[in-house]
């Protein structure tokens, strides 16, 4: 009678839009959990995924189930999309540790009833509005709904869900992903391989040479949606050939040679040969041919090596990248917080440390534009569809 009282007279807790002072805690003892569709496409758009999810599990007070990765890169057949733990990419005690009391990720077998489910279809199209999508959201929230363990998303890949919150809540989720040991070993043995190429060149052991991360974003499949992208927005600045990003990238003002320049790139889906050529004397460009790192890419699913290699420009001095890309977006955010952590009021300096750049925007002396994230923004759309404007 006593927990039949309480549960009539506490009021619904549960806050949306904008939730800092909302904190995690399953209403009852015994955990309810959220289930979402495989998670899709490249690896940057599968983290806006996850963190979609978690946020709409949190939305319900809920635990978000473990989710299935994609290790491919093919979205269309969905019999190759080669399906991949989280718990294989991503550390998933770390996960449920530094971000206890915000979002929950939990395993199948933890659900006590596979069967005491209900389906959560989600809308698409013209007609399914933020608005309604939101409403969507509140019912299920609502007490009728604690009777079923699990509520079971059907419908569209959870990057296509609507946005309804802020940057900084999709920040402390990218936070809580620590790479599995596996991957950030291999992320080590990529950025020292940068360091001893570099000492081979100062010939001074003891000198840690910088290195400047680009994420060069000219593969084939970029270079026809990038094309079509400006078409459709009558928009001019979105592709970037190898020569601007080389010019760019040669007057960015606090590089002194040498410098060390990584590329990183999707060596599968490259049509160019001679991206090592053309850059500027002093700037020594490596890829994973010239570490002699290829054998070990090619060993691992697409998913994989994009996480080593996202790993290894956010550990860069500079890092240079489309504002428009997704993978270079999250890079920018991420680098954003390392900086402002550091106690620097604002990051739009040349001088400070982990400073980020847009390749494809114009910036001074004829160098790309500086670029932080804004972690004030009230929603991901300009990082999930890309844009220009940097904040700086």
């Amino acid at each position: 009678m006593v927990l039949i009282i309480r549960t009539l007279l506490l009021p619904n807790s549960i806050s949306f839009g904008v939730s800092e002072n909302y904190e995690f805690k399953p209403r009852n003892v015994r955990m309810k959990f959220l289930e979402v569709p495989q998670i899709v496409w490249g690896l940057n758009n599968q983290k806006i995924a996850f963190a979609r999810a978690c946020l709409t599990s949190r939305m319900l007070n809920r635990s978000l189930l473990m989710p299935s990765l994609s290790a491919s890169l093919f979205y269309k057949e969905i019999d190759q999309l080669q399906p991949i733990s989280f718990d294989k990419v991503f550390n998933f005690e770390k996960f449920n540790s530094l971000c206890d009391g915000f979002v929950r990720v939990s395993r199948y077998s933890d659900v006590r009833n596979q069967s005491n489910l209900i389906e959560l279809q989600k809308g698409s199209g013209r007609r399914w509005t933020l608005e309604r999508d939101l409403d969507q959201l509140k019912e299920f929230s609502k007490r009728d709904y604690d009777v079923y363990e699990t509520i079971r998303v059907v419908g569209k890949n959870p990057f296509l869900w609507h946005d309804h919150w802020p940057v900084s809540d999709y920040a402390k989720v990218f936070e809580c992903l620590v790479l599995v040991n596996e991957i950030s070993k291999e992320a080590n043995e990529v950025v020292s391989k940068i360091r001893e190429f570099g000492s081979g060149i100062t010939h001074v052991s003891s000198y840690q040479t910088p290195y400047v991360a680009i994420h060069m974003r000219i593969e084939k499949d970029w270079m026809i949606h990038c094309k079509k992208q400006e078409q459709r927005s009558n928009i001019s600045n979105i592709c970037s050939s190898k020569e601007e990003i080389t010019t760019r990238v040669a007057n960015i003002p606090t590089l002194e040679p040498p410098t060390i320049l990584y590329l990183a790139v999707a060596d599968v889906l490259l049509e160019d040969d001679t991206i090592l050529n053309g850059w500027k004397q002093g700037m020594h460009p490596v890829d994973k041919k010239r570490l002699g790192l290829t054998e070990n890419y090619k060993n691992r699913p697409y998913l994989i090596q994009a996480a080593i290699d996202y790993e290894v420009c956010l550990r860069a001095d500079v890092f240079a990248g489309n504002s428009y890309s997704t993978f270079s977006s999250l890079l920018v955010l991420e680098r954003t917080q390392k900086t402002l952590k550091t106690g620097v009021p604002h990051a739009c300096r040349n001088n400070i440390r982990w400073p980020s750049y847009a390749y494809n925007i114009k910036g001074e002396s004829d160098g790309p534009h500086l670029w932080m994230t804004n972690l004030s923004d009230s929603s991901l759309q300009a990082i999930s569809y890309g844009s220009s404007s940097l904040s700086c």
